[in-house]
């Protein structure tokens, strides 16, 4: 109880001195809250920074641990082309290998060109449900593919919002249509005859570049459109499994689809998602601009921190007389050590705690979000951690600043308080 009792007195000590003394180290704090403003929005900036990093590559690698699976058999031939398995022979054994280890998402993803009546041409793609999940597929107006889609009686289709804008930027509930003239690619590149079909926009999702449409439809109305083998030629099957224990259910996956299937097939099954990149020595772009950016709220805090130890110091030297007094009153060097170190302390915590607030409004503020931010999926929260090492850091300078200071308060005796 003395212990708490005594560090309370110490933090009120603190409190009425840099009352008394708010005009000496107003200054300094302003540099200091400025510098922990700086250095706690880059630690945030960072780590939200990273997160719409993953995010966007988690859209095309897929999230960890996403495995693509294919089937091959025999040399390529002359064309430098491998024979592929039967379509329908992979699927079948892909989905019934999902099921039988307890794997939940499951997609078929082909790539497909779309000649537009009026517009020109999209890029498109021919996906199952799951897709949209598996690669975070940002939905703005509408909704995704959803197992109601299947009932309709014309096929559904998410498109990209300058194709929607081009469009007039029609409510969902309106029910609005394009028509679509779709070919895809066999295995040597042979183009498909071309399947002309009416769709039902369900959804609208971001721009992938601003010259040209894109947009998704359901792998299954595609293959009855065009045809499921020349479809299947030109698939990829993905399957998103946990990351725990990936490589063992990885293996396990290659032996059962390869058991399905005719026998001289050589299945693979190969992760693609960021995570597993980045585990391979993969590069992180913002790790040297946030390095650069750290060093110099680093420096900046540090001159924060010299300018209040600058300011401290006068202050100790004019408290001399007031130090004396109470060390012949009774106050212990103990007493007198921490009650100076913690009025740093206690000013640098409160600049700190402005300076977090400070880089809080920054990031928030629209310019800077709409900017950074606007083509995720999830918007990144400011990380709670990056407060907290922003007060961290702001009570350690405080703490180093405050130690010459307590250290010379600590060295006065009764006897000074006559000389000054």
């Amino acid at each position: 109880m003395s212990v708490l009792t005594s560090a309370a007195g110490s933090l009120a000590e603190a409190w009425q001195e840099l009352r008394v003394h708010r005009l000496r180290v107003l200054l300094s704090l302003i540099v200091v809250a400025v510098s922990v403003a700086a250095f706690t929005g880059v630690v945030a900036l960072g780590q939200m920074l990273s997160q719409g990093f993953e995010e966007q590559m988690e859209r095309s690698g897929g999230r960890p641990a996403l495995v693509m699976i294919g089937a091959a058999q025999g040399e390529p031939d002359a064309s430098g082309i491998v024979a592929s398995a039967d379509g329908d022979a992979l699927d079948a054994a892909l989905f019934a290998t999902a099921e039988r280890f307890g794997i939940d998402w499951v997609a078929r993803q082909a790539w497909l060109e779309a000649q537009l009546p009026y517009e020109g041409w999209a890029g498109m793609q021919a996906v199952d449900p799951d897709y949209g999940v598996m690669h975070r597929v940002p939905i703005l107006h509408g909704h995704w593919f959803t197992d109601a889609d299947a009932a309709r009686l014309v096929p559904a289709i998410v498109i990209s919002e300058n194709w929607w804008e081009s469009l007039g930027s029609p409510a969902m509930e309106t029910h609005p249509k394009v028509t679509v003239t779709l070919t895809t690619w066999s295995a040597d590149g042979t183009p498909t005859a071309p399947a002309e079909a009416e769709a039902v926009v369900v959804g609208v999702t971001t721009t992938q570049d601003q010259y040209s449409f894109n947009g998704f439809l359901v792998y299954d109305d595609v293959a009855a459109l065009i045809g499921a083998d020349a479809l299947a030629q030109n698939t990829s099957r993905e399957a998103w499994i946990p990351v725990d224990g990936a490589q063992e259910l990885i293996d396990a996956m290659e032996t059962s689809i390869a058991a399905s299937l005719p026998e001289g097939y050589d299945v693979s099954a190969d992760r693609t998602d960021y995570l597993y990149q980045q585990e391979q020595g993969g590069f992180d772009p913002f790790g040297p601009m946030l390095l650069v950016l750290g060093g110099i709220s680093g420096l900046i805090l540090a001159l924060g921190g010299l300018s209040l130890l600058n300011i401290t110091l006068v202050t100790v030297r004019h408290r001399i007389r007031e130090i004396g007094v109470r060390r012949s009153f009774g106050a212990t060097g103990t007493r007198v050590f921490f009650s100076v170190m913690l009025e740093s302390v206690v000013a640098t915590v409160i600049a700190g705690g402005v300076g977090i607030v400070i880089a809080i409004l920054v990031l928030r503020m629209p310019l800077v979000a709409d900017n950074m931010f606007a083509m995720l999926q999830e918007p990144p929260a400011f990380p709670m951690s990056a407060a907290v090492t922003g007060l961290l850091v702001s009570a350690g300078v405080g703490a180093l600043a405050g130690l010459v200071p307590a250290l010379v308060a600590l060295r006065v005796r009764p006897i000074d308080a006559i000389r000054y």
